[in-house]
Order: structure tokens, then sequence, then C-alpha cells
């Protein structure tokens, strides 16, 4: 892969931007091919956790909240509501499941598997799969409860 190969030229690992870089790149290429894609790279470098969104025509943004596919719209209602810089990990990662429930709630093509990751300094974790389908009632009787 172009990470290790950088890895065995540099003697260290490729940063964040650099593998969104490389990405964006080769897709860049395929550009009025028929590919369509959206895809968020993430990691931990020097500088520190980075997330960058890459699409099928090469266009690369860094950012540090973002939301890719057909229901991203339903997604970014909620996190637009709901973010903000402080929150804790815990209220992080309930904020992006209830964003991806909404996504998959609102928009048949979103699939209906919410796979949650937390990125820290040391890798990724995998923190949960959760299917929508009881998420649902889960959510309703929240809003019966307010």
């Amino acid at each position: 892969t172009w990470g290790r190969l950088h890895e065995l030229r540099n003697k260290e690992r490729i940063s964040v931007a650099a593998a969104s870089k490389i990405l964006s790149n080769i897709v860049y290429h395929y550009r009025g091919t028929g590919l369509s894609m959206g895809t968020m790279i993430c990691g931990w470098d020097k500088k520190g956790p980075g997330l960058y969104y890459v699409d099928s025509d090469g266009t690369r943004m860094e950012n540090h909240m973002f939301s890719v596919g057909s229901g991203s719209t339903y997604a970014y209602g909620v996190m637009d509501q709901g973010y903000s810089y402080d929150l804790s990990v815990p209220e992080a990662l309930e904020l992006g499941r209830r964003a991806i429930f909404h996504a998959t709630h609102r928009d048949a093509y979103s699939g209906g598997t919410i796979n949650l990751y937390h990125m820290r300094q040391t890798g990724w974790v995998k923190i949960s799969a959760t299917d929508v389908g009881p998420l649902y009632y889960e959510y309703e009787a929240q809003k019966l409860a307010e």
C-alpha cells in the first residue's frame, strides 16, 4: 500500500493529510468515468487527530466533522443541533449514533446498522454495531418521556 511504502522510505508513518492526498490524487484520474464515492479518512499523527473528506472528483477537505452518503443531510441536521467542541466522548458517541440513526431511518439506502468507532492516538476502537430497528423504539420512548 501507499502508506506502507511511505513508512519504508521515510522511516515514519504516513500522516493523515498525506494519506488523504494520495487517495484524492488517485480518484482524480477517474473523473468522468462514472465513479461515485465520498469517504472520510481519519487518523492520528504527529499533528494530532485528523479528519478529511475525499470524493470521486478528487475534492479533499479537512474539518472536525463530516457526514457522507445519501442520508448525510439527515445526519447533518442532528449533528448541527447537538454538536459543540467540548463534547465528552460518551456525548460525542451518542450524537454520532443518533445522527446515523436518523440518516438510516429517513433514507432507504443508508443501511440498517450503526457502526461506531472511536479514533484514538493508539488507533481506532470499535465501540458498537447497533441494529437501527430497536433503536427507533428507544428514541421514541425518550421523546414520550420528555
